[in-house]
């Protein structure tokens, strides 16, 4: 287990409201990209943030990063496939912060290559940094939530949850393998009438560092599959899902996401033939990859990068689509008004 490094800090920006009224919430992955931009999120609303990655030195810049905006922050360094890390890091931000309200899974690794060329050793690194991370962060989550009978989880998704794509056949099983755990723990909720809430929030390709430093045998240097969205479009999604009245079972981001869960219920045959045609180029730069390149399965790799990657002329800011998931309910009286409104003036018209 790797050591605790304790930041624990005041609220350089004096918000009015009471510390003792502010969410505590703990995210994983967050030294960088999304998870670095949910810390950013919460941040902003003075949130007392828990920040674990395995990468100390962005682990420290993150927690300033908070504590700018508004938050406080605390970070424990560890290595979220360590299931007794990860208590001790609920131990430690439950004692600096306070219990912890809301739980973000979202640490991940990733490995790029043809499923002919893998090896068990990557399956199994994939596996329990990407799957059992999220149990081990839930289990600890519940410990403390559910005597309280209150608090929420939320596990990062993604399109790849619902429909695989080539090339990166351990992300794709580890996304689909947390979106069964989680469904067993809702019934279990529901049956306990526990206040205890789960949602899930499906991803689309985002502009990060994981393409930096994931591991490829790709001859190209590997790529999101466009169309891009920058962090912030998923963080802000996962922030409504946390302060919400009424969290949604699961949050679309992006249309992207949105033609790829619908399109996998509807036509997946079609699918796994397209994706077979078009699924290698889309997922690579024009420029060389180096297999010495350092990638961080089983190690981090310090980046000067933080919560962007090298797309940012290519990433959207914006997705109307998330927006939708948001607010379906007011989305759909909108139509409903409108539709309404537009049949009244046709038989006026008549």
């Amino acid at each position: 287990m790797l050591p605790s490094l304790q930041l624990p800090a005041s609220n350089p920006n004096g918000m009015k409201a009471d510390m003792e009224q502010r969410l505590t919430v703990v995210i994983t992955g967050a030294s960088a990209g999304l998870g670095r931009a949910i810390a950013h999120e919460f941040g902003k609303t003075g949130a007392h943030v828990g920040l674990i990655s395995r990468d100390r030195s962005a682990l420290a810049a993150t927690a300033r990063e908070v504590e700018e905006l508004g938050g406080k922050a605390a970070a424990y360094a560890a290595d979220v496939s360590d299931d007794r890390a990860i208590e001790a890091a609920a131990d430690s931000f439950e004692e600096h912060l306070g219990p912890i309200d809301v739980w973000v899974n979202n640490a991940m690794v990733s490995v790029f290559s043809p499923i002919k060329e893998m090896e068990a050793a990557e399956y199994r690194r994939v596996t329990e940094v990407n799957y059992l991370g999220y149990v081990y962060g839930t289990l600890a989550a519940l410990r403390r939530m559910l005597p309280r009978n209150r608090g929420r989880i939320i596990q990062v998704g993604s399109a790849l949850a619902l429909r695989s794509i080539p090339l990166q056949s351990a992300y794709c099983a580890t996304k689909h393998a947390i979106v069964g755990f989680t469904d067993s723990l809702r019934c279990e909720l529901h049956h306990d009438k526990s206040e205890v809430k789960v949602t899930v929030v499906h991803m689309p390709a985002m502009n990060t560092p994981q393409f930096t430093w994931v591991k490829s045998r790709l001859p190209k240097l590997p790529k999101p599959v466009p169309p891009i969205y920058q962090p912030e479009v998923g963080a802000r999604v996962v922030l409504h899902a946390a302060i919400t009245n009424a969290p949604r079972r699961e949050y679309w981001v992006g249309g992207s996401t949105v033609k790829a869960i619908l399109g996998q219920k509807v036509i997946p045959g079609l699918l796994d033939k397209y994706l077979g045609k078009t699924g290698y180029k889309a997922q690579q730069r024009e420029i060389s990859d180096s297999p010495d390149r350092p990638h961080n399965v089983y190690r981090p790799v310090a980046t000067a990068l933080g919560a962007h990657g090298p797309f940012e002329t290519k990433s959207r800011p914006f997705s109307l689509e998330a927006e939708v998931s948001k607010h379906r309910g007011w989305f759909v009286l909108g139509c409903g008004v409108l539709g309404a409104t537009l049949f009244a003036k046709r038989m006026l018209v008549r």
